[in-house]
């Protein structure tokens, strides 16, 4: 129990001493706790810097002596400045019309009315400047033999060269590159798209050829294919095909054996035809009549047995 008591009174000793200590810190004066902001013993976020505001000092005769010590009386050559007003525009002198620039009245929002007080004022300067530096033996053009030295060399100009010239060979193989995709691609649609018309082709072709068997059509135009499209025949040539109908292989094929259906027992006799003698011939039934065709010839040509007995005879 005293060692508890003892724990206690130390700990509210500390939080006492805490707490004098804060409020020793807390009147401390705004130069102490600049020097302890720089220092670095504040933590950031507690205090706040506040700049001071600048003073400006209008220096007048400060201000006059450098002007004086700027201005030296040199002669024009040393100079070379002049100002001038913009020159006369004759366009509009010839059209009797009032320049912009002559009479101060300037719209500085026309681009194209600003440019052209600047190029006018520019060709004043230099009207006034060209017989001044001829007079001062100043040479305004560059004479044919003057050779003027690269600010890079020879050889850095051709590793330049050679970059570029990489460059728009990287460039030239991507284009043909893209390209070739390109045509891959095209090729594949193409492809694509004559596999399915032969494969459409294949198929009416097939239905053509079932609907010929099945006797429903007697037409062998499909066997001819794309010639078929090549010709255009006429109009006429249509009505006589039209016009001609099955022809007789098919219709002996229709007389024999029908469109379909029950094909069996159709030669069957039935009491109908059983008696009906009507077709009935006796000279055809009982072999009386000549033969016709082969079995009819009279005029036979022996057998080989016969032909050498006769030769044997002879």
């Amino acid at each position: 129990m005293v060692l508890c008591s003892s724990t206690m009174d130390s700990a509210e000793e500390e939080s006492l001493h805490g707490q004098s200590s804060d409020e020793e810190g807390s009147e401390l004066s705004d130069g102490e706790l600049q020097e302890a902001f720089a220092k670095g013993l504040l933590k950031p976020g507690m205090n706040v810097m506040v700049d001071k505001k600048k003073k400006f000092i209008n220096n007048v005769e400060g201000l006059k002596q450098c002007l004086a010590d700027f201005r030296k009386d040199l002669p024009w050559v040393e100079r070379l400045d002049l100002t001038n007003p913009p020159a006369r525009d004759i366009l509009s002198n010839a059209e009797e019309k009032v320049s912009a620039g002559t009479n101060g009245e300037i719209d500085a929002e026309d681009d194209f009315q600003r440019e052209m007080v600047f190029y006018r004022q520019g060709q004043a300067t230099l009207l006034e400047a060209l017989p001044l530096l001829k007079v001062h033996n100043i040479a305004t053009k560059r004479p044919d033999d003057y050779f003027a030295e690269m600010a890079k060399s020879d050889q850095q100009m051709h590793k330049i060269r050679a970059k570029l010239l990489t460059k728009q060979m990287i460039l030239e193989r991507s284009e043909k590159a893209k390209k070739l995709r390109e045509q891959r691609k095209f090729g594949k649609k193409v492809q694509v798209e004559v596999l399915q018309k032969r494969q459409k082709e294949k198929k009416a072709m097939m239905s053509a050829v079932k609907k010929y068997q099945k006797g429903m059509t007697d037409k062998l135009d499909f066997l001819e294919g794309d010639q078929k499209t090549a010709r255009n025949p006429s109009d006429g040539s249509k009505k006589v095909l039209n016009k001609k109908g099955p022809n007789a292989k098919r219709k002996y094929k229709d007389q024999k054996f029908g469109f379909g259906g029950k094909k069996s027992g159709k030669k069957w006799n039935t009491k109908e035809s059983f008696n009906d003698v009507s077709g009935f011939r006796a000279k055809i039934a009982h072999d009386k009549g000549g033969r016709k065709g082969k079995g009819g010839n009279k005029n036979k040509r022996p057998g080989k047995s016969v032909r050498r007995k006769m030769k044997s005879r002879s």
